[in-house]
């Protein structure tokens, strides 16, 4: 199961060990295309047991990963984002007694993510089942959006029951906001804010994997 994990997400380690835990990206993007992103790996509702495993030298056979470790693995991937074009002002943080590490930046396109995400596979700081192409935005034609990512469910599929449960309780949420207003878009499963200049998308993240729940959305910006 560890190594099934591995292929989703290396940046945090002892993620791998626990099936209640929340990933958050979101992204502001002004009319420019230019905006902020950030990537918030979150296991606090897990951190007692995660407190306890931390002070274990192995689990289930598997060496559990230290602190420096992490700390590692999280400065090595902002240094990686700060050395892409097109994104600045990268910043990490990580609180060790709730377990939450967040990663943001600032970009001049929302593609200029894509080429950051990229690179920390290359790097297997992610790993290699993450999807990296994920937004793409045409300033002049106001359309922006969210691509099509490739089911997991044959990897799924192979895994057995007990293994499953690690996904039971694990939730994803994206967050998208522009300073225009959004004038229609292709997925209703995205909650607009009453101004409509804001997207939440939230779920199990075996609901993405099954693909009960779609990604992908095309929004029309005024």
């Amino acid at each position: 199961m560890k190594h099934f994990l591995k292929h989703f997400l290396l940046l945090l380690p002892l993620l791998f060990l626990v099936s209640c835990f929340d990933i958050l990206d979101k992204v502001n993007v002004k009319a420019d295309g230019s905006g902020e992103y950030s990537l918030i790996l979150n296991a606090s509702k897990s951190k007692t047991r995660l407190a306890s495993i931390s002070k274990m030298e192995t689990i289930n056979g598997k060496k559990v990963p230290k602190r420096g470790e992490i700390e590692a693995k999280i400065n090595e991937a902002a240094r990686i984002f700060k050395s892409v074009p097109g994104i600045s002002n990268v910043k990490t943080s990580m609180d060790f007694d709730n377990y939450i590490v967040k990663l943001s930046c600032n970009f001049k396109k929302i593609e200029n993510i894509n080429a950051g995400l990229d690179q920390l596979k290359a790097k297997n700081i992610l790993g290699k089942m993450v999807p990296t192409q994920i937004y793409s935005h045409n300033s002049a034609k106001k359309i922006f959006t969210r691509n099509k990512i490739n089911t997991f469910k044959s990897d799924y599929d192979k895994l057995s029951a007990a293994d499953k449960e690690v996904f039971n309780n694990a939730k994803y949420t994206s967050v998208l906001q522009f300073e225009n207003t959004v004038k229609s878009q292709s997925n209703s499963a995205y909650q607009l804010s009453p101004n409509k200049k804001a997207m939440k998308l939230e779920g199990n993240i075996l609901d993405f994997i099954l693909q009960k729940k779609q990604i992908q959305n095309n929004i029309i910006l005024q």
